[in-house]
């Protein structure tokens, strides 16, 4: 039996294997619709690109290897993965999620499979008395993010496993903040982990990509059929790039949350800024589960200025020099972005702020640069 290599060179090597062609170290890019055939039904493996691709089976035997996982399963985008996701269940089934999410999630969620029958209950997931009064026979699904889209909330995967241990009822786990580098939930338990590999994964800002990864061999082949009938799949082009960011992904995490750890100290310390989120803090909100789950903190964190000012939030990210006012999150760069008019605008404004999603809120993604720049570009924008 093959070794299983740690994470650092599964990054780089996992599921991975030299072009039988020609010896190339890296999956060439296979820009092609069809596969020639001997005879009807009779070829190499692969038939149409729908179906199968040699450039995206490399990455989804890269994504399995990097989650622990066996199935891997490359769609167009995080959200269409989500959406493969939801098709496994039937009307009048429900689903609980966080009440902390990313707006999109949200979004697919209400605005397009509520209409076909699906019942979504949100809740704060941490506490696990919350489930008490919405989890029963119907529920089918618990959908989790950690941390939570842009609140940083974190949520014990270990913990939900086990409360719905023995019940039909699948748990999934959007893992993009975390990265598979700091956190593997299907080793806490988890059914499918999720992930818009747009972000860390990917990790350079230049492709929409989203991830399946599973252990169970029977839902593999069910989300196996659901991509491929539904065709929600991503091109050889977006396949290379996402492989070739992977390779990295252990290194440019480190940085990552090196940088978070140094400007989160930052700007708690800062007295123009009222609240920081960020897991690393040991009175965050469920901080040793963070410790417990995940390797380390994260790229990620959200502020609040003094008083909840929202006019002084749109000034900071306006004045942003190196930081870019964008969408988005997870590559080299340090991005900043105002979640109530831009990544959660299609939340209600009084759902986003019971969670404590106020219009002052600033989320940062921050990058690989020299954290000093960083840190001076934010003192002259908070001024």
């Amino acid at each position: 039996m093959k070794k299983k290599l740690h994470f650092n060179s599964a990054t780089i090597h996992g599921g991975q294997e030299h072009d039988k062609a020609y010896g190339a170290v890296m999956p060439p890019i296979y820009q092609t619709s069809t596969y020639a055939q001997s005879t009807p039904g009779g070829h190499k493996g692969f038939e149409y690109s729908r179906t199968h691709n040699p450039t995206r089976l490399a990455l989804e035997r890269s994504l399995a290897s990097i989650e622990s996982g066996k199935y891997g399963f490359a769609f167009s985008s995080g959200l269409a993965a989500i959406d493969a996701v939801l098709k496994l269940l039937r009307p009048g089934d429900e689903i609980i999620s966080t009440n902390d999410l990313y707006g999109g999630s949200y979004r697919l969620f209400r605005k397009i499979f509520e209409d076909y029958g699906l019942k979504f209950q949100f809740i704060s997931m941490n506490n696990l008395d919350n489930f008490n009064s919405v989890i029963n026979k119907k529920t089918k699904l618990i959908w989790i993010e950690t941390p939570t889209n842009p609140m940083m909330n974190i949520i014990d995967i270990k913990a939900i496993v086990s409360l719905v241990k023995g019940e039909d009822i699948l748990v999934a786990v959007d893992n993009t903040f975390a990265s598979s580098y700091i956190q593997q939930p299907l080793t806490l338990g988890a059914d499918i982990v999720m992930h818009s590999a747009t972000k860390y994964l990917a990790g350079h800002s230049d492709v929409i990509l989203g991830a399946l990864i599973l252990n169970n061999k029977e839902l593999a082949e069910r989300i196996g059929f659901i991509q491929n009938a539904s065709g929600a799949i991503c091109g050889p082009m977006d396949s290379f790039l996402t492989l070739r960011g992977i390779k990295t992904l252990h290194v440019r995490m480190q940085r990552h949350c090196e940088n978070a750890a140094t400007i989160a100290n930052y700007l708690n310390k800062n007295s123009k800024i009222e609240k920081v989120y960020w897991p690393g803090f040991e009175n965050h909100p469920n901080h040793l589960v963070a410790k417990t789950q995940m390797k380390d903190f994260g790229g990620m964190l959200s502020f609040v200025t003094k008083g909840a000012d929202y006019n002084a939030a749109i000034k900071i990210v306006e004045r942003l020099k190196i930081f870019t006012l964008a969408e988005s999150l997870g590559g080299v760069e340090s991005l900043a972005g105002h979640p109530a008019s831009m990544t959660h605008a299609s939340i209600p404004k009084e759902e986003r702020e019971k969670s404590g999603l106020v219009d002052a809120l600033i989320r940062l993604s921050v990058g690989i640069e020299d954290v000093r720049d960083l840190i001076n570009d934010l003192e002259q924008a908070i001024g």
